[in-house]
């Protein structure tokens, strides 16, 4: 009867061990897409301050893809997590008037996206979530949290509001870099 030594057990155990955890690290760094955007990654992150006080930490979800250059002409996910209470009538308010940065949108234009904005964005409280996706040629859905809001079907409406974050015009070009990959992650102020 051969004898196993309590050595070439205790090996045998240490291997497994080795390969479970180097199996879960491998897993770990396969980040997950965003269930909105199959097969989407991580593009890049920041948070929002104003006046020091966090507002909402931003993602920006991509497909592998993905060209800087055509910013909002592309399939993409945007993510806000909130870390404060507002009202979605401010939020549209303010969306609407970051849109307006980037040139002159017609009253009536103006009027009509405020509205399908209110009537979309709810208020939230610090921990939820507004997703919204980019549909190219088409215009954007959105979701708070797992729950789909509805969608705006005007192009030029989808290109503009992304554009808050993403555009050369935007108000806050250190997000857009670190959303866009450029740098690391900010923390805007």
């Amino acid at each position: 009867m051969p004898e196993t030594s309590m050595w070439s057990s205790t090996r045998l155990r240490v291997e497994t061990i080795r390969l479970i955890v180097l199996c879960g690290l491998l897993m770990a760094g396969q980040a997950q897409a965003h269930p909105q955007l199959p097969g989407s990654r991580v593009q890049g992150e920041a948070t929002l301050r104003f006046i020091g006080l966090q507002v909402y930490h931003a993602k920006l979800w991509t497909l592998p893809d993905f060209k800087i250059h055509l910013g909002v002409e592309q399939a993409l996910v945007l993510e806000l997590h909130y870390l404060r209470d507002l009202h979605g009538r401010a939020i549209a308010e303010r969306s609407l008037k970051e849109m307006q940065g980037a040139g002159p949108i017609p009253s009536a234009q103006a009027q009509r996206w405020l509205i399908e904005m209110q009537r979309l964005f709810p208020d939230v409280r610090a921990g939820d979530r507004i997703s919204g996706h980019l549909l190219p040629g088409q215009g954007a859905r959105f979701w708070h949290n797992t729950h789909l809001l509805g969608q705006i079907d005007d192009p030029a409406f989808a290109r503009l509001f992304f554009g808050i974050w993403l555009a050369p015009t935007t108000s806050e070009p250190d997000m857009r870099q670190a959303l866009l990959g450029l740098t690391s992650s900010v923390k805007s102020q």
